[in-house]
C-alpha cells in the first residue's frame, strides 16, 4: 500500500497518497474514524507499558486481544486470558506499537465491495465467518465463510457510514465487524483498502455471476461499472489442513457433493496458516445445502 501511495503521490494519480495512509494502516487511528462515522468499536488503546494493560484489564475485564498497530490478518495477534498471559506477552512483545482491546464475543462479518472514482459503491456484498482468523491461526482450526444473499440492514448501514468517512475512491474495500453475542450490535473491527484475501474475489464472481476483475479495470479506465448483478448464490470457502485427519477423502467429497463444488485447489503457502492448505469453493442458492456440504468436507475422521 505504501508503494502504491508513493506512486500516486509522485505521479499525481487519483487515490490515497502518502499523507492519507495513517487512518487506513494504523488500527488505533481507525478507532477515531469509526467514532466520527457513528459506528461502535471495541474499547482499547495503544500501550506503552505493562501498566497500561493492567489499567485496561481493570476497566474492561478479560480476555483482552493484543495486535500490532500496523499489521495484516492475525500475524502476532494474541488473546490474553489473565495476568499470567499479560506478563508472558509483555516479556516477548516485539518492539513495535501494540494495540490492546477488549475481546468481543460474537460473529465475524464483513462489508466488501468496489467504489468508482466518485466514491460510490458500484458493487458490495458481505461475508460471515465460522470463527475469527486469530483463533484459526493460534489454535490451528479449520475455517469456512460464505456470503449473505441478503445483507443485514444494520451491517450495510455501518459499512456505508465507514465508506463515506474514509472517502474510498476507485478501490476495492474489505471492512471487518463483529456482531456482539451479548447485545446484537454491529461493532467495527478494522478497515482494509484492498480486496479481501485469497480467492474471495473469485467467490464474489461465482456468487453473483459477474467478472469483478474486468469491472475494476473498467472503473479505472472509464469510471463505469457495466454489469447489473444480483446475489444469486451463497458461495462458501471451505479450508482443510494437511495435518488433520478427515473423515472423507477428496474423491468421496466430489462423489457426494461435487455438484456444489465450483472450484478446488491447493492454497498458496502465504495464506495457508490462516485459510488452510487446500480449499473448496461451494455454490448453491440454498444455505442449508452449503452448510451441510461444508460440514461434510471438514468432518474429522
Amino acid at each position: 500500500m505504501e508503494t502504491e501511495a508513493r506512486l500516486r503521490t509522485d505521479f499525481n494519480v487519483e487515490g490515497p497518497k502518502l499523507a492519507d495512509l495513517v487512518p487506513i494502516k494504523r488500527k488505533s487511528a481507525m478507532k477515531a474514524a469509526f467514532a466520527n462515522a457513528g459506528v461502535a468499536a471495541p474499547r482499547g488503546a495503544l500501550v506503552e507499558t505493562i501498566a497500561d494493560i493492567w489499567r485496561l484489564a481493570h476497566e474492561v475485564g478479560y480476555p483482552l486481544v493484543t495486535k500490532p498497530d500496523i499489521g495484516v490478518g492475525a500475524a502476532n495477534t494474541f488473546k490474553l486470558h489473565g495476568p499470567q498471559d499479560v506478563e508472558r506477552f509483555w516479556a516477548s512483545k516485539p518492539p513495535i506499537p501494540y494495540l490492546v482491546e477488549e475481546f468481543i464475543h460474537g460473529q465475524i462479518l464483513t462489508f466488501d465491495g468496489l467504489t468508482d472514482k466518485d466514491g460510490n459503491p458500484v458493487f458490495f456484498t458481505s461475508l460471515t465467518y465460522s470463527q475469527g482468523v486469530m483463533e484459526t491461526v493460534n489454535e490451528d482450526r479449520d475455517i469456512y465463510f460464505y456470503n449473505f444473499r441478503e445483507i443485514p440492514a444494520d451491517l450495510e448501514d455501518a459499512g456505508r457510514r465507514i465508506l463515506k468517512g474514509f472517502a474510498v475512491h476507485e478501490r476495492f474495500f474489505h471492512f471487518e465487524f463483529f456482531r456482539s453475542d451479548r447485545t446484537g450490535q454491529v461493532i467495527a473491527l478494522e478497515v482494509n483498502m484492498r480486496p479481501p484475501g485469497g480467492p474471495i474475489l473469485d467467490m464474489f464472481n461465482y456468487a453473483h455471476d459477474i467478472d469483478l476483475y474486468w469491472e475494476w479495470a473498467n472503473i479505472v479506465v472509464n469510471n463505469r461499472f457495466v454489469e447489473s448483478y444480483s446475489r444469486k448464490y451463497h458461495c462458501c470457502f471451505v479450508g482443510r489442513k494437511y495435518n488433520r485427519s478427515y473423515a472423507h477423502s477428496h474423491e468421496q467429497i466430489m462423489d457426494a457433493i461435487g455438484h456444489c463444488v465450483v472450484h478446488h485447489q491447493a492454497m498458496p503457502p502465504v495464506f495457508a496458516l490462516a485459510m488452510g492448505d487446500y480449499y473448496y469453493l461451494l455454490r448453491s442458492p440454498d444455505l442449508d445445502e452449503v452448510v451441510a456440504a461444508t460440514h461434510f468436507i471438514q468432518e474429522i475422521g
